[in-house]
C-alpha cells in the first residue's frame, strides 16, 4: 500500500473527529470522547494544534492521523514537539502507516 502523509487543514476537521472517535473506540474510552470540529478547525488555523493525515494512494482514503503541538522546556530551555494521538486503523495496520507518519513528524 503506498501511503502519502499530508499536513491536516481546518477542513479535515470532521476527518480527525473520525479519527479521534476510532481511537477511542479502540482503547475502549469511547465513553469519555466528546471531540468537537469546530473546535478542531478553530485550533487547527489559529496554530495550536498540528496534524498529518495518512492516505492510501493506492485507495484514496485515509487511514491514519497524528495530531501534535508544539511545546517549550524550561529546564533545557529548548523548543520541543508532544505527540498526542497517533492512529492508523485497524485494518491498514502493518503496512508502514504509522512509521510514515512518525518519520514525517521527526522531519
Amino acid at each position: 500500500m503506498p501511503i502519502a502523509i499530508r499536513p491536516a487543514t481546518p477542513d479535515d476537521a470532521a476527518l480527525l473527529v473520525e479519527f479521534i472517535l476510532a481511537l477511542a473506540d479502540y482503547e475502549k474510552l469511547l465513553h469519555e470522547a466528546a471531540p468537537d470540529a469546530d473546535r478542531l478547525r478553530t485550533d487547527l488555523e489559529g496554530g495550536r494544534i498540528h496534524a498529518l493525515i495518512a492516505e492510501d494512494t493506492a485507495g484514496s482514503r485515509a487511514v491514519g492521523f497524528a495530531l501534535y503541538f508544539y511545546n517549550y522546556s524550561t529546564f533545557l530551555t529548548r523548543p520541543g514537539i508532544y505527540l498526542e494521538d497517533l492512529f492508523v486503523r485497524p485494518e491498514d495496520r502493518g503496512r508502514g502507516a504509522g512509521f510514515a507518519l512518525l518519520r514525517q513528524l521527526a522531519h
